[in-house]
């Protein structure tokens, strides 16, 4: 037993934890947000992603789900349809043994329809759920990774000061809607976490 209070930081000295931040669909889970859709009844995960993600938390990473989810938004996708694949998600991913810290994920736009015609600070290329995570967990943004398929999560790392990471799964970088220059572009999530966790990612 003292052993094991030897092995342990003092209380108050640990390093405050690093976030890594994920975006849904088309990083984590192929394909888009068009599987929420009622006739698409199924989805799966990229492949090795999970697995990614599990390595990520062994080692140390908080782990964040991120994206806005615009369907529910503007009233094509049932928010009740949402919250099932939500549960769905975080339940198959725990399942693996992945313990997402928090899944952000905006149901609101400003030109959004009935209740979710509102602005929200976590609405993509916003930097809400950065914060959040800062303020609730202590992160240190500066040593945290978003990583992502589209420009919008990308652009919001990078405006609070975080590392950024791009794939070519999904849609690979080509939405076009903003200008980004991630650090670093991998194939996919499972190579960028090999390379973050063999500490082979060149610093920002």
């Amino acid at each position: 037993m003292g052993q094991n209070r030897r092995s342990r930081p003092l209380e108050g000295t640990e390093a405050p934890p690093r976030g890594l931040f994920v975006d849904r669909w088309g990083t984590l889970i192929d394909g888009a947000e068009g599987c929420l859709e009622p006739d698409r009844q199924t989805w799966n995960f990229v492949p090795r992603a999970v697995d990614a993600l599990f390595r990520a938390q062994q080692a140390g990473w908080n782990l964040y789900l991120v994206g806005n989810e615009s369907g529910v938004a503007h009233g094509r996708v049932a928010t009740e349809r949402w919250l099932d694949v939500e549960r769905e998600i975080l339940t198959r991913l725990g399942s693996q043994g992945v313990r997402v810290q928090r899944n952000y994920a905006c149901l609101d736009h400003p030109l959004g329809k009935g209740a979710h015609r509102r602005p929200s600070v976590f609405l993509l290329p916003d930097t809400g759920v950065f914060y959040h995570a800062l303020q609730s967990d202590g992160i240190r943004l500066e040593e945290s990774w978003v990583v992502g398929d589209g420009s919008l999560e990308l652009a919001a790392g990078e405006r609070a000061g975080l590392r950024t990471a791009g794939v070519r799964t999904g849609a690979s970088l080509s939405d076009g809607e903003l200008h980004v220059d991630p650090v670093f572009v991998a194939r996919d999530l499972a190579e960028f976490v090999g390379m973050l966790l063999g500490a082979r990612v060149a610093a920002h």
